[in-house]
């Protein structure tokens, strides 16, 4: 009995996301709904490459926060949950397995090539978005939500002592909600327990319970 609450509480430490205070934590009271809405007189495409620019400037600064503590001694794989790691895809389609902190630097990289092409990513008038560019930002969206999946999973612990989970919960649910208006989000990536070409592993991803006990609170409505 002894031996089974202690791998209670160890489980519980290592997801304590999950549990008050920490899952409350916000600086934002309420939910997001209205903040993500569509506001008039603008383009779809036009608010989804807005928001998904501030989202990857946001997440790329939180991360560089905790770069310190994620490095590939700490994090020698991308695991974003218990028995499911990332794997990178490169050019020839080929499945590489990378530390977490290599891992997240080809994401940002890849990301920052991407925003920064005026061809994806118009910024004068009279250019309009390629026809890709939903399944582009569908691509954007996963690769940063497995960034957002690490930190909670590896480093929530660091965040914690940074006092710095309102910041994290707060970008988070935002990220989330608007993915999940504008149909940028898939369940499997979000909950996992199934094959995928980008993930090792069959196990949960650690933000799965997450986005399911945020949607209980409405936090995500």
């Amino acid at each position: 009995m002894q031996n089974q609450i202690g791998t209670q509480d160890a489980a519980k430490q290592s997801r304590l996301y999950l549990y008050r205070p920490f899952v409350n934590a916000a600086l934002v009271n309420g939910n997001f709904k209205t903040i993500v809405m569509l506001p008039k007189f603008v383009a779809v495409n036009e608010w989804v490459a807005i928001n998904v620019y501030d989202f990857f400037t946001n997440v790329n600064s939180f991360y560089g926060v905790l770069s310190e503590f994620c490095t590939s001694q700490t994090c020698p794989r991308m695991n974003i949950g218990p028995g499911r790691d990332c794997l990178w895809i490169d050019q020839n389609r080929k499945q590489l397995p990378l530390a977490a902190p290599t891992y997240i630097d080809y994401v940002m990289s890849w990301v920052q090539s991407l925003v920064e092409n005026e061809e994806v990513f118009p910024t004068k008038s009279g250019r309009d978005f390629l026809p890709n560019f939903p399944s582009q930002i569908k691509l954007v969206y996963r690769l940063l939500l497995h960034v957002f999946a690490h930190i909670y999973h590896a480093h929530f612990q660091t965040v914690l002592h940074l006092k710095s989970e309102g910041h994290l919960n707060s970008l988070f649910a935002h990220f989330l909600s608007f993915g999940r208006e504008f149909g940028l989000l898939d369940s499997k990536d979000l909950k996992g327990g199934v094959p995928s070409s980008s993930a090792a592993g069959t196990g949960p991803v650690a933000i799965g319970d997450l986005w399911e006990k945020w949607k209980e609170l409405g936090i995500l409505e």
